[in-house]
């Protein structure tokens, strides 16, 4: 449950502020175990993911929703695993290193306790990202070669290091994600859903599926 009693810092409350997650991923069918795994891992780190998903107001413009979301974190997860065209005719996905841009934008030049943000970039290889991204070489990069498990490591990890300072090992984080995953299929195909169409469950359900289910461990 996210509190809303504490201190008020530049109208923002602090508790929302320092436990909260910009997570900026792709949301395509194939990188659908990977989006699941990133928002599971935060949610048992004790933080708040929040997605541009989140909100589907046809009123809200997408741009104006995702700056409001970049203020509202502290942390910041940007996965550029696709800004590479995968087959022949595929256009670069531009949207993550776009948002990527608006948090170190956010992060240097906003001030204020925005100084304090901070940001973990992934991608599927080590180095791939330096032939589309120059400007990003010589940071710490953390690749996941599009394996669930090894991006659930990297962001435990990158929590531990710059704020936890320790924490349970990753291989529990993933048991119990597994755990979770099996008990989401028995509870959706109770509820009268086909296994052709749990890709198509929106993720915000799935984060409300992850709330309860956190609950009863």
């Amino acid at each position: 449950m996210v509190m809303m009693a504490g201190l008020k810092r530049d109208n923002v409350y602090m508790d929302d502020f320092d436990k909260s997650v910009f997570i900026n991923c792709p949301f395509d069918a194939d990188y659908r175990q990977m989006i699941l795994s990133i928002l599971f891992t935060v949610k048992y780190l004790g933080f708040i993911p929040k997605v541009s998903l989140e909100k589907s107001d046809a009123g809200t413009a997408r741009l104006a929703n995702i700056v409001s979301l970049v203020e509202s974190c502290k942390f910041g997860i940007h996965d550029l695993s696709r800004i590479l065209a995968i087959k022949k005719g595929d256009y670069a996905r531009m949207n993550m290193p776009f948002e990527l841009g608006i948090d170190y934008g956010c992060k240097v030049y906003k001030g204020g306790h925005h100084k304090d943000k901070k940001i973990l970039v992934l991608e599927k290889g080590k180095y791939r990202y330096q032939k589309a991204l120059s400007d990003l070489s010589g940071s710490d990069i953390k690749s996941h070669n599009d394996e669930p498990i090894k991006v659930v490591q990297a962001i435990r990890d990158w929590f531990v290091t710059e704020e936890l300072k320790r924490g349970v090992g990753y291989t529990r984080i993933w048991y119990a994600f597994n755990d979770f995953t099996s008990d989401l299929y028995d509870k959706l195909v109770a509820e009268g859903h086909e296994s052709k169409d749990f890709n198509e469950v929106p993720i915000p359900e799935i984060m409300s599926y992850m709330d309860l289910w956190f609950k009863k461990v």
